[in-house]
């Protein structure tokens, strides 16, 4: 068993920045997907869903079908790569953490204590809330079983179709550990949808 795998999704359009490769922006340097991988240097495997023309070693890429359906699809998509056969054979993932790929703040100690909720709590899975309470639903680490059952639920519920299933709809049956950032500096649920944040992240990262 490896304890935990980790799903990197970069496949949103970024109509916003107006259609760049969001993940592949940098802050200070480095882009915000390899921010994201470093966080979760750990897990194993890394899965990054999206285009990647040339992705570190031990992580492997594969797309959501079709591509741009959503991050439901592309979190189905990042499961199915667990069981691919150039994983080594007979290894079971218990957790997986599942993350937006333009999470430029987020640090090894914060997946740490997201996985430490998960495994000390007998719920599906933990997810960081802001201050309002609001759930980072790209932000979580999950029992892998129960990410599964989730998905075939939905899926079944939808005609077989996940393209286009939103993140609330997949996870409202699942029971969820709500974890605060009580550490000081930036929250690591912070992402980048415009450039203003992008410079925002900048600051704070400095």
């Amino acid at each position: 068993m490896t304890e935990l795998a980790a799903i990197v999704l970069t496949g949103g359009a970024a109509r916003r920045m107006g259609g760049v490769d969001k993940p592949g922006v940098p802050v200070n340097g480095v882009a915000m997907r390899d921010r994201v991988l470093a966080a979760v240097a750990r897990a194993d495997p890394r899965v990054v869903v999206g285009l990647l023309a040339d992705p570190p070693p031990g992580v492997l890429t594969v797309r959501e079908e079709p591509p741009g359906a959503g991050p439901v699809a592309a979190t189905a998509a990042g499961l199915a790569a667990l069981t691919r056969p150039d994983i080594e054979p007979g290894v079971r993932v218990d957790m997986v953490a599942v993350l937006a790929g333009d999470l430029p703040l987020l640090t090894a100690h914060a997946v740490d204590l997201l996985v430490d909720a998960a495994r000390d709590q007998p719920a599906a899975g933990a997810l960081y809330v802001d201050d309002t309470g609001r759930r980072q639903l790209l932000c979580g680490v999950w029992r892998t079983a129960a990410l599964r059952d989730a998905i075939t639920r939905l899926a079944t519920g939808r005609g077989g179709a996940l393209a286009g299933a939103s993140m609330r709809a997949l996870l409202a049956d699942l029971t969820v550990t709500e974890v605060t950032w009580r550490d000081p500096g930036p929250p690591p649920w912070f992402d980048c949808d415009t450039d203003q944040d992008v410079r925002q992240a900048q600051e704070w990262s400095r």
